[in-house]
């Protein structure tokens, strides 16, 4: 979700790491206040569904594992489609971070960015907490453990024994395969879809992370989605907030564990792909052709 520029017009509008880093992002006619704001927008309708979607299923038992995998991806694809233009749809601060570390996004930005992603997470979970005020109330009075994963995430899903360490490794793979998958999608070098369709596909890589990776650390992957949504959660009856349901304090594996893992999908991906690719102008070279496509010699 890197940002894009004029030039990506050649390939389709698709954003990406370019063949050389990125000193000045491109936003547009909107400037850096502009794409503030879209991170806070973007970011606050993701979190709306997100976890608005958790909500819901624990609080009145709507829905399951399957309908909260769902919104999220669909939370991460329309939050994709509010903030692109603007700010290139970061979302995350782990996204913002990887990209800075190789850089394709200048430090001087790397703060506002994170603190519109939690800003605007904070905001949304408020708006969720509110809404949700009376079912909550209903299924868990005391505003304890039994509830708190609405908001935040628990290792094992505050259920399975996991702890610090096991949700401090899924987040890091989790993270990881994030990255990955969002640089190969994005990459205008690449084969990837054409703008208007990349949002849907990594909203697609968000439901597939949370069908395969969502039991050991709940997939945060995301530190704006977990310490924005917590902070509010304290702030309105959550005493618990920053500690998991053995009592150790849990906060920061949601904070630590994408930063890293981020990283490491994102050089994983420059390192096995992306310096491989042809850059924007040169010619992709055509593969050999196999046996079956040689038209045969006449006998």
């Amino acid at each position: 979700m890197a940002e894009t520029s004029s030039a990506d017009k050649k390939t389709g509008g698709r954003a990406g790491p370019p063949a050389e880093p990125v000193t000045e992002p491109v936003t547009g006619p909107v400037g850096p206040l502009g794409a503030v704001a879209a991170e806070f927008a973007g970011t606050m309708v993701l979190i709306l569904f997100g976890i608005g979607v958790v909500a819901q299923v624990a609080g009145a038992e709507i829905g399951d594992h399957d309908s909260i995998a769902w919104a999220w991806g669909l939370g991460v694809t329309l939050a994709i489609y509010v903030a692109a233009r603007a700010s290139g749809a970061h979302l995350n601060p782990a996204v913002t971070f990887a990209l800075a570390v190789f850089g394709d996004f200048p430090w001087r930005r790397v703060a506002p960015y994170m603190l519109a992603q939690t800003a605007g997470a904070f905001v949304a979970a408020l708006i969720v907490r509110w809404n949700y005020t009376e079912v909550l109330a209903k299924a868990d009075p005391g505003h304890t453990i039994k509830t708190q994963g609405v908001f935040s995430t628990l290792p094992g899903n505050g259920e399975l024994p996991v702890g610090t360490m096991g949700g401090l490794r899924d987040q890091i793979i989790g993270t990881a395969i994030l990255l990955f998958l969002v640089l190969a999608i994005t990459d205008a070098r690449n084969d990837g879809p054409a703008a208007n369709l990349a949002p849907l596909m990594i909203g697609l890589v968000v439901v597939a992370i949370g069908m395969a990776w969502g039991t050991n650390a709940g997939y945060a992957i995301n530190p704006a989605r977990d310490f924005g949504p917590r902070l509010a959660s304290f702030l309105t009856g959550y005493g618990g907030a920053w500690r998991d349901q053995y009592g150790d304090l849990y906060f920061w594996v949601p904070i630590i564990g994408p930063l890293v893992g981020g990283v490491l999908g994102a050089g994983l991906y420059k390192t096995l792909i992306g310096r491989f690719l042809p850059g924007r102008d040169e010619p992709v070279p055509e593969p050999a052709p196999s046996p079956a496509r040689v038209p045969a010699e006449p006998a």
